[in-house]
Order: C-alpha cells, then sequence, then structure tokens
C-alpha cells in the first residue's frame, strides 16, 4: 500500500521557511544549523461503562532552529509560519548559542553523517486515525463496553483510544531535507469487578500493546480483539478467588506482555549514554552501566541479546530519519550477554569518538529541542523452531508465569528494582495451576538477566511498548516499543505485595 505525508501538511510553505532560517544562520556564522517545522494531531477518547467520560482533541504546530555556533548549542522556537518570524527566531537561536558560549565547559561538535538530499518516509498504517468520525469510534467502545458490562462479574468497564498523527519536516545546512509522518494508536480496555462482601476489587486490562498502526488495529489487523474481550470476564472472576502468593523463590516464565516494560526500564535507560554520562542525573538519575564498562559488563546470560532499532514495523519509536537528521538503524546493545553498545544522538557519539549516531534525536514537540530518546529496545527470540511458551513451562517445577505489566519501581542507576504485572500463575510440575493474586518480582538488574535461561521462538515474539516515555528538562514524552518472547528465569526472588505494604 502506497502512503503519503497527509497534503494539507505538505502544502504548508515548508522548503521557503527552511531557506529563509538556514541562509540566516549561515549568514551568522553558525557551523551547523537545522530547521524543524512539525504538526502533531492528537485525539484521546475514553468511555466508562459505555459512556464518554473524556474527549480530548489537540493540534500543534510550529517551528525550531537549531544551531552550532562557536560551539555553543542555540535554539529558538516559533509558531507564526512567516519568512520574517522564522528570519527573526533564526537570529534568536544565533543570540542564544553567543550568550552560552560565555558559559559553555564543552565544546559542541557532532558526529558526521552523510546528506541524504530531499527525502520521505510514511509509518505503516492503512486507515488514518483522523479519518474515522467521531461517532463510529465511540460507537465501537461503546458495544465492546456494553457487551462486557452484560457478563457476570463485571461492575464496571473503561474503554479508550489514543490517536496520534505526527507530521514532521527538517531540513540542515549539510544538505538533508525529510518529510515524514507517523501514525500510532493505544487502545485499552479495563473490566473492574467489585467484592461487595469485603470491600475489595480487581481489576484486568487487556494485553493488546500501543502500536505504530492505523484505526485498523482497532477492528482486527494485528490484534484479536473479540477472543482477548471474551476472556476479560472469566479472569478477573478467576483473579478475585485467586489465593495471595507465598514469598520466596520462584522459577519465573515471562510473557512478552510483561517483560517488555522490565526491558524498558532496566536496560533502555539504562543504555542510554548521555544518562550513563551523567547529563540526566539531576532529573532522572545515571546508569549502573557506565562508560568504562562497555564491552566488558556481563548484563546477562549467554542467551541475552538486545538491539535498539528504529526500523522496527509497526515500532512506536520507529522513523526514517532522527530530528538530527541521522538515517535509522538496527545495533546492538547487548550481545550474549555483554554490553557492547549505547543509544547515542550525533553530539554524543562524536564525544566519545563512537562513529556515526545510531539516530537517537528525537523532539516531542516543534517548541522543543531534540534530547537523545530511547530506540525500540528489543530481546531477541531463539531461532526458528525454538520453544514455545508451552515448552518452557513444562521445564518449570515450581514456578509462576506472569502476564501483563501492571506497576514497576526501579532506582535511579536503574539497578534495584520490582515489577508486579495483570496476571500470575501457580506452576507446578510444568502445568499452570490457576491464578496467584498479590505478586512482586524483584531483583537487581544483573542477577535477573543473568538468571536468563531460555528465550522463546519467533512465534511467541510480541511488540509491547508506551506512549509515555519521560526524560529531560523541560520534560518530554516519547512513543517506544520493545519487542521481546516468552522468556525463563531461574530462581527469581518473589514479594508478597500484600504483606510487603503491611496489610
Amino acid at each position: 500500500m502506497t502512503r503519503e505525508v497527509d497534503p494539507t501538511f505538505t502544502a504548508l510553505p515548508l522548503r521557503s521557511l527552511a531557506d529563509a532560517a538556514l541562509q540566516t544562520v549561515r549568514d551568522l556564522g553558525a557551523e551547523h544549523a537545522d530547521f524543524r517545522l512539525e504538526r502533531i494531531r492528537e485525539q484521546r477518547l475514553r468511555l466508562h461503562d459505555a459512556r464518554i467520560d473524556t474527549a480530548h482533541d489537540a493540534d500543534a504546530s510550529g517551528f525550531a532552529v537549531r544551531v552550532v555556533h562557536d560551539g555553543s548549542w542555540g535554539f529558538a522556537a516559533g509558531v507564526d509560519l512567516n519568512p520574517d518570524e522564522v528570519r527573526r527566531v533564526a537570529e534568536q537561536a544565533v543570540a542564544v548559542a553567543k550568550l552560552s558560549a560565555t558559559l559553555n565547559a564543552e565544546r559542541v561538535e557532532l558526529a558526521d553523517e552523510p546528506a541524504y538530499g530531499d527525502v520521505s518516509w510514511v509509518s505503516a498504517y492503512d486507515i488514518d486515525p483522523f479519518s474515522v468520525s467521531d461517532t463510529e469510534k465511540v460507537s465501537l467502545l461503546a458495544r465492546r463496553s456494553r457487551d462486557l458490562l452484560d457478563q457476570n462479574g463485571v461492575d464496571h468497564v473503561d474503554a479508550s483510544a489514543h490517536s496520534v498523527n505526527e507530521c514532521k519536516f527538517y531540513a540542515d545546512t549539510a544538505g538533508t531535507t525529510t518529510t515524514q509522518q507517523r501514525i500510532r494508536v493505544h487502545p485499552e480496555v479495563t473490566v473492574t469487578r467489585v467484592d461487595k462482601d469485603r470491600g475489595g476489587f480487581e481489576t484486568m486490562r487487556t494485553l493488546a500493546p500501543p502500536a505504530g498502526r492505523g484505526w485498523e488495529y482497532l477492528t482486527g489487523t494485528g490484534w484479536d480483539w473479540d477472543a482477548e474481550l471474551a476472556e476479560l470476564p472469566s479472569l478477573v472472576l478467576e483473579k478475585s478467588a485467586a489465593p495471595s502468593v507465598e514469598a520466596g523463590t520462584y522459577d519465573l516464565v515471562i510473557d512478552p506482555s510483561n517483560l517488555w516494560l522490565t526491558i524498558h526500564e532496566s536496560i533502555g535507560h539504562a543504555t542510554e549514554l548521555d544518562r550513563a554520562l551523567g547529563y540526566e542525573a539531576n532529573y532522572a538519575g545515571t546508569s549502573f552501566a557506565t562508560f568504562d564498562q562497555l564491552g566488558k559488563l556481563r548484563y546477562g546470560s549467554d542467551v541475552m541479546h538486545v538491539t535498539g532499532d528504529r526500523t522496527a514495523e509497526h515500532g512506536l519509536a520507529t522513523i526514517g530519519w532522527d530530528d538530527e537528521g541521522v538515517a535509522t538503524q538496527q545495533w546492538d546493545l547487548v550481545n550474549a550477554g555483554t554490553l557492547v553498545g549505547y543509544q547515542l544522538d550525533r553530539r554524543i557519539a562524536r564525544l566519545k569518538d563512537l562513529g556515526r549516531s545510531n539516530g537517537c534525536a528525537f523532539a516531542d514537540s516543534p517548541l522543543h529541542v531534540p534530547v537523545q530518546r530511547m530506540a525500540n529496545v528489543s530481546l531477541k527470540p531463539a531461532a526458528a523452531g525454538g520453544p514455545s511458551t508451552a515448552d518452557l513451562i513444562s521445564g518449570v517445577e515450581r514456578g509462576i508465569y506472569v502476564v501483563g505489566d501492571k506497576s514497576w519501581s526501579i532506582d535511579m542507576q536503574r539497578y534495584n528494582f520490582q515489577f508486579t504485572g495483570q496476571r500470575f500463575y501457580r506452576i507446578e510440575n510444568g502445568r499452570l495451576a490457576g491464578q496467584l493474586r498479590d505478586v512482586a518480582y524483584q531483583a537487581t538488574t544483573t542477577d535477573f538477566w543473568g538468571s536468563l535461561e531460555a528465550v522463546g521462538g519467533p512465534q511467541t515474539y510480541v511488540l509491547g511498548g508506551a506512549f509515555n516515555c519521560g526524560k529531560a528538562q523541560p520534560g518530554q514524552t516519547a512513543a517506544v516499543s520493545h519487542g521481546c518472547p516468552t522468556t525463563l528465569f531461574r530462581g527469581v526472588n518473589i514479594l508478597n505485595t500484600v504483606k510487603e505494604a503491611g496489610r
């Protein structure tokens, strides 16, 4: 299917505005400059018990000019799309760089990147969600909500759909001009059962991950919604009657719907090189995976192979070129359990003499400066013919099968953590033996990944992720995916969350 960037975006005076900005900064002596113009459309729909609870639409547009002048960054942004305003903002960016030079203790230099000329890229989707009427969207969510409310044990239903259309134009003084469009959607349904006798409640949420797809994802392309929604009532009933876990050491079989978040927190953030070098220390923390350990740190077991990837089809962090004009790619972060790479932008790549950037610069708004952001960080499955989820479970005598994400906690160095989930199943003698409640697994990052014994085959692989990864000051959010197979970990510490809370 041939996809094109929205013609209402390409009809804007993109190139003439870029020319005005870049010529201005050239005349003022900038060593490097880039111009970025964006339009971001966003919609959030949420229904509670089949009635509209939230309907929010936003449409943000604007432009930014970023320069390197005399070895210092300068940045300025605006919203009026006319040449005079663009030239004024460009002059302001150079003025900021000149002021910064008086305080700058570290000269800014960028890693080399080829010029790509005038290129474009559009993400993989079939139906732009903004081409679908609100009536049709609400009708779908309401029908699914009513069907669930009719089921035994379901007292409340929350259904939502979050959609984003991101159009971005970029041009720099090196000769790269990119025009790109990304579509992403995040549908979710949660059922709640209220225990009127005990005064408590239990919830069960769909496992369908957010995806770089269009509205077709909500109607059955890429996910079997009918099958998953049909299971929710019985799952929440079983969870309500399940026994509380006995704390101790267990073997874990972890479903991709849970493990993606552990990957995000313990690998994704830990291998951002700006963070490992201390540039996020005063806000988001640092990393135990420091630069001196590159090629040395034993991150996990031999079966652990993790990649950074900004090219994966339907990935939330997938793009053709990043916000520094770098062609996106896939590369190794952990190979056979050893730390072998980091996520980079052009400045950090040059600073540590690592060659090219791997395309991790991103700004979440036309009014924000690009910062180093996470790629789709994913754990590779076994080769074709590798074990199924049932195969992995069959190799466990006493353990727990973990499904779906929920709460999490990790320290500022990305080392000590604990994670919970949507549901947990006791494993006895290689078979599932009913649900458990109040489960959290706890470990250090290297102990946890060191206990990884086996990864499932490609048939168990799922691309999970989130819309709301936070970083930087002022704060920015980014959407990112994490793929992984079902996995088997040996001897992991399990906490009882109720007892840990003192209840």
